[in-house]
Order: C-alpha cells, then structure tokens, then sequence
C-alpha cells in the first residue's frame, strides 16, 4: 500500500467522524440544514475517496461517476456556507438583543436607584426639615426671653448647632436627589453642583458648555449628572488637583463629555478593572448605549470622555420588547 493510499483512508475515516459529529448537530441547533448539507457533502468526499482507491487497485471507474460526485460535493458545500453566514448573522442578531437586554436591566436598576433617593430626599425635606425648622423658630423665642451669660452662650450655640443640621440636610437632599436637575436640566444642575464644588473646595473647576436650556430624557440627565460628578468627585479625593475641565456639549444626535484634571494621574491597567467609581461610571454610560474612555499617566493628571446618544434604543424600549427579547434569548439558546 502506497503512502497516498494511506493517506486516502486517513482522510476518509476523518471525514467519517466529521460526519458522525454534524449527524449529532442536527438536533442541537436552529439551522439543521446547515449540517445536512456538511453530511452529504462528506460523505460524498468519502465516496470520491473511495472511488479514487478503486482506480488505484486497478477496478475501471468512468469519468461521468466523479463528475456527479464532484457536482454534489459542490453543491453541498455552498449550501453549507450560505447556511453558516445564515448563523452567523443569527448568533449576531442574538447578540444584538442580549446586550440590548443586558442594558435594559442596568437602566432598570439605575432608574430604581434614582427613584429610591428621590423619595429619601423628599423625606428629609418634607419631614425633618419643619422639625428643624420649628426647634429653631423655638430657639429664636427663647433669645427675646431674659436668660443670664450662660444660657444665652449655650442658646446661641444650640442655634448654631441647628443652622449646621439644616444647611447638612439640604445638601444631602441635593445630593440624594438634584431638585436644580430635575426642574431645570443638565446645564443648570451641572453648573450648580460646580459652583457649590467651587465654594467648598480650594480647586479651580473650568465648566464649558454649549448646551442652555435643552431637556432630554431624564435617564440620559441623571446619568451624566451623575458621572459628572463621580469624576469630579474622585478627582478631589485622589488626585490633589487644583485645576479641572469639564466641557460638555451637543454634537448632533450625541451628548458628549470631556473631562481632564491637573492631579497626580494613576495607572489606568491597576486602577480602571478594580476600582467601584470606574466601574460604576462605565456601567452607567453602557446603560444608554454609550462610550466611556479613560486616560491617565503617573504624574501627568487624567482625563476622561464619554458620549451617549440622544436617540438610544435603549431608552425607549417597551415591555412587549423586552418580553420579546427574552423569547429571542431563549430561543437562541438552541443556536
């Protein structure tokens, strides 16, 4: 036996255990006919195999039998590669709805979050706002009253003590929920949480915009917003900077953000996969579809952008397209 005659039966017992596996497949994805047209196609290679032993044992095989077996083995096999693109583009489309589910949920949990700290910061205000509102209209009663040196000390005191835990509780009422974002959108609600940065800060913060009065989904504001001012944030907790940029403007269908400070910078490989604040910012821009890149060198400072669209699909899917996602996952378990 010659060495292409070994050759020959190695490739024939491939191809049969090649055919074995595409006989197991057929069950187990949407496209069977994709491994229907693999089975005939090698078995057809194995024949022709076959055929080609024959000739070389000396048995007569006529030119007609390859012609036909090489015509089926074509067949089949461009058969099989428009099925395959056919997949492909499955298995993208399912792709395309899982992240698209994927999203959906994290604007879910986002949304949720934000609706929590709204109702904590109505309840701070409406609630325990008047009660201190009222001990410290009490306290201003009591100082017209004739109190020797020491009560008035500890009365003024105490009202100093109240004026702290009012001016606190505005602020994490603010902070739980920016009423200046809600009721007069992202440039304002920006602004002014740069402006009170500013007042209680020794930090230099350049806000430029070309936004004015523009409202977009609330989704898209908060979820700046809050970017915003994680970056701000962590800038001031980190990297001892004394000079920060924030631009943020419109740009046709997009929001865009670019941010940079003048601090001590960080490595982006040890710090952008382990650190929450970054993580958090680029799941919160992800939620809306967006793109989040960050830059940063020892010494050199940082700086960041981000830009979502407007016009997202993710913000405005239904339930029925969301029901009709999760039937499309699971179907496309079968793939």
């Amino acid at each position: 036996m010659t060495g292409v005659e070994i050759l020959m039966i190695v490739a024939i017992v491939m191809q049969l255990v090649a055919m074995v596996i595409a006989i197991l497949l057929v069950r187990e994805t949407k496209y069977s006919a994709l491994w229907i047209a693999c089975i005939i196609g090698l078995a057809a290679l194995s024949a022709e195999r076959v055929l080609q032993l024959l000739q070389f044992d000396g048995h007569a095989v006529s030119d007609l039998t390859f012609a036909w077996v090489g015509i089926l083995v074509s067949v089949c096999f461009s058969v099989g590669v428009v099925c395959a693109r056919l997949l492909v583009n499955h298995v993208d489309r399912m792709a395309y709805y899982r992240r698209l589910l994927e999203n959906r949920l994290m604007t879910a949990v986002l949304r949720t979050e934000e609706r929590s700290r709204a109702s904590i910061s109505r309840e701070l205000h409406d609630g325990l706002g008047p009660l201190l509102s009222s001990a410290k209209m009490s306290l201003s009663s009591l100082s017209r009253a004739e109190l020797n040196d020491k009560d008035r000390a500890t009365l003024q005191s105490t009202a100093a003590v109240i004026d702290e835990a009012i001016r606190s509780l505005r602020e994490i009422s603010n902070n739980l929920s920016p009423h200046v974002l809600n009721n007069f959108g992202l440039m304002r609600g920006v602004r002014n949480f740069v402006d009170r940065t500013v007042s209680l800060h020794d930090v230099n913060i350049d806000f430029r915009t070309t936004l004015r009065s523009e409202r977009y989904d609330s989704n898209i504001e908060v979820i700046i917003y809050r970017v915003i001012c994680e970056l701000i944030n962590n800038s001031l907790k980190h990297s001892g900077c004394k000079h920060i940029v924030v631009e943020l403007k419109g740009v046709g269908d997009r929001l865009v953000v670019d941010y940079s400070d003048d601090g001590c910078g960080f490595a982006t490989d040890a710090v952008a996969d382990h650190c929450m604040g970054i993580q958090n910012i680029k799941s919160r821009i992800s939620s809306l579809g967006g793109r989040f890149y960050l830059k940063s060198r020892q010494g050199e400072g940082m700086s960041a952008h981000f830009e979502v669209t407007i016009t997202s699909p993710m913000l405005h899917m239904s339930n029925r397209d969301l029901r009709r996602i999760k039937i499309k996952e699971r179907n496309g378990k079968k793939s």
